[in-house]
């Protein structure tokens, strides 16, 4: 009955948090077009840079939703591991546009250096206000959420507020100064951002893809902490990857002396809940009843 009632507890914060996630997607896919339009009738290239910002956000946001939803799907015969690499895959090609964003906004700053161009700073300020307004509100039904992937998404929307925090500032020093360069220092400011975004997110997409080891994973601390277990006498052939953002995977292969099968069973337990400490949740583990003869190759570890 606790399993149960732990279950429907657990079902009832995915449908919330999912519920979030959509209304926040909505509204901010919204506003990323407002800013879009109101950065080019204002003339305003930090208000741009910041609907490519805007744009990030939508994507971070989509990605922790459709971490929730592919989830729920089961593999297939021809999808042995579901389709868990979809959103690793859409983060590489968004990592690839917002370069592309980044690259456009310096061009144009540095095009606006040599010719400074005018700057509706009312039209920046009204847009601006609004953003901060929506990035607030979706931080704010984002917030306390234990789902690394939503919590991901809610650093990215409070950066955001940052920024558009920032163009508020421009547009005020604009309306009273005149000074029009502000909007281009401010603009190329969102942009190195921006870049900065997309290169972690490239780096974090390409590990995942080329399957190497969790950064947050320590290999030698985890093949100690399976050695410390009553029954293992070494550890080989160990290979620990990610499948997405949020499911480690680890195989290897066990040296017992035990002769008992029900005590390897236990021995296996003991291994698989150790290893949910470091975020594994699925694991693949032979053993075998005679010792290693592969130390030295890349991927063993015998001792």
């Amino acid at each position: 009955m606790l399993d149960t009632n732990g279950k429907h507890n657990r079902d009832m914060q995915n449908n919330d948090v999912e519920k979030s996630l959509k209304i926040a997607i909505v509204l901010t896919s919204v506003f990323f077009v407002v800013e879009v339009t109101g950065g080019l009738i204002s003339g305003s290239l930090s208000l741009l840079g910041d609907a490519g910002h805007m744009f990030r956000d939508v994507f971070a946001l989509f990605i922790s939703l459709s971490a929730i939803n592919i989830a729920k799907k089961l593999p297939t015969k021809t999808k042995t591991f579901g389709y868990h690499r979809i959103e690793i895959f859409a983060a590489f090609v968004n990592g690839i546009l917002l370069v592309g964003i980044s690259g456009w906004i310096f061009w144009e700053a540095y095009l606006r250096f040599l010719a400074p161009e005018p700057i509706e700073s009312t039209i920046m300020f009204i847009v601006a206000l609004i953003g901060l307004a929506v990035n607030l509100y979706v931080a704010l039904k984002l917030h306390g959420s234990h789902d690394l992937n939503v919590r991901s998404a809610f650093l990215h929307v409070v950066t955001d507020a940052v920024s558009s925090m920032a163009v508020i500032v421009a547009s005020v020093v604009i309306f009273f100064t005149g000074e029009v360069m502000v909007d281009s220092i401010i603009g190329a400011i969102i942009g190195v951002i921006v870049l900065y975004s997309s290169i972690g997110l490239l780096k974090e997409s390409v590990r995942i893809l080329l399957e190497f080891r969790p950064e947050d994973v320590d290999f030698d601390k985890i093949v100690e902490m399976i050695e410390e277990i009553d029954g293992v006498e070494g550890v080989h052939n160990v290979h620990i990857w990610s499948l997405c953002s949020h499911i480690n995977v680890f195989d290897a292969h066990i040296y017992t002396t035990e002769p008992d099968m029900s005590r390897i069973e236990e021995v296996k337990r003991s291994i698989k809940e150790r290893l949910e400490k470091f975020n594994i949740k699925h694991s693949t583990l032979e053993f075998e009843c005679e010792e290693c003869k592969e130390a030295g190759k890349i991927g063993h570890v015998c001792h």
